[in-house]
């Protein structure tokens, strides 16, 4: 579309909204991923099909609204992947947002086109959804601040679901002041606790390896400095490539939950990973489903004994930095299997997690994740600003 030179906005139309005249985001411009909706704007959800076959909206998404009465202005809505089950940030209809901190390789999905927009400057902020890591992997990917919140924190009323058990309202910033102004905005106001062990989630930094081990050393030390010690510990023992299933296959059977009857009445078209994990989702067993839940309580169970109520653990946002565009399809899916060991256990077991740009690995931004209790949103934010802004 004319001036958007990284392909981060919808095609249909870069619409601005007024916010109000004043309040704590006065000034501020926000791109909005197309999953939720603004009252008299389409809605696409990243596929042509949806776009076709859904009314415009007639009221706009809260957490939206809450940000234009905050004074901020909405500059568009911004592209995702189809129906946000992907991670890649490539949409097979609409194109690929551009990475502009890494040039040649993709933003991540699926909120792809919020990432872009922040990190080209197009922005000040930009909101989109996590649901298996959609904030935390182009953050890292595209050098942002970016928090998948407490699940249920900001509410998604007004958007389209994928998997409503992991689906979150997540936001992406420059800079960690501004992540932090507009957590203000959106966060409920809770009891801001202390942060008083420093967790190294092992297994996590296995996964990842040495090469982004080293990068990110500097800014764990950083942390060990803040707290005195740090206790290295494993997240999932019996190995995170355990826990990724568990996850896949949850998501899988409430996307079909969501989407089934609209597919099955519409056959739209989609790309070739979303097709098939589309497909996969419409013949899951639903005996595999109810044993994943009975797994995740165990997940659930085990990270928060690990945090308690004053654990930070920390953990790369990502297993790499981002791949380049147009990767095979066996590579993309090799390296969407490694970032969700790493991503899931925050998404099963409901907690907040938060994105730094902490290092750069071969030129390209690399993030240094932090998760805390249930509810500590809000210190995540403050440790990031006191620690790297």
């Amino acid at each position: 579309m004319p001036n958007d030179p990284l392909n981060a906005f919808v095609p249909y139309g870069r619409t601005e909204v007024a916010g109000a005249p004043d309040g704590p985001l006065a000034g501020l411009r926000f791109a909005v991923k197309d999953l939720f909706h603004i009252a008299s704007l389409p809605t696409g959800a990243g596929n042509p099909d949806w776009l076709r076959t859904h009314e415009v909206p007639r009221e706009t998404a809260p957490a939206v609204q809450r940000l234009l009465d905050a004074g901020a202005r909405v500059a568009g809505k911004t592209l995702t992947d189809e129906l946000a089950w992907s991670l890649a940030g490539e949409n097979a209809h609409y194109g690929t947002p551009e990475n502009p901190k890494a040039p040649g390789r993709i933003p991540g999905g699926s909120s792809s086109g919020s990432a872009a927009a922040v990190a080209g400057g197009a922005v000040d902020f930009a909101i989109g959804t996590d649901t298996g890591g959609s904030i935390r992997l182009p953050a890292s990917y595209c050098g942002l601040y970016g928090i998948r919140p407490t699940h249920g924190a900001v509410p998604l009323d007004g958007s389209v679901p994928l998997a409503p058990s992991f689906d979150t309202v997540g936001w992406f910033a420059w800079e960690a002041a501004l992540l932090r102004r507009v957590g203000a905005v959106l966060l409920p106001p809770t009891q801001v606790p202390t942060f008083r062990r420093l967790l190294v989630a092992e297994d996590a930094f296995a996964i990842a390896g040495e090469a982004v081990r080293s990068a990110l050393a500097p800014a764990v030390e950083r942390l060990r400095g803040r707290f005195g010690a740090a206790d290295a510990v494993t997240l999932a023992l019996e190995g995170l490539d355990q826990w990724r299933p568990v996850f896949q296959t949850l998501q899988a059977a409430e996307a079909w939950a969501a989407h089934g009857a609209w597919i099955t009445a519409t056959k739209p078209t989609f790309g070739p990973g979303v097709r098939d994990r589309f497909a996969a989702a419409a013949t899951l067993d639903p005996a595999l489903a109810r044993a994943a839940a009975q797994t995740r309580e165990g997940i659930r169970r085990r990270m928060d004994d690990l945090l308690g109520t004053d654990g930070l653990i920390v953990l790369p946002s990502a297993p790499g930095i981002a791949p380049l565009r147009g990767s095979s399809g066996a590579a993309v899916d090799a390296e969407r299997g490694r970032a969700l060991a790493i991503l899931c256990p925050a998404g099963l077991a409901g907690l907040p997690q938060l994105s730094i740009p902490a290092a750069r690995l071969q030129g390209c931004p690399l993030g240094l994740s932090l998760i805390g209790p249930r509810g500590s949103d809000s210190a995540l934010l403050a440790i990031a600003e006191d620690l790297f802004a």
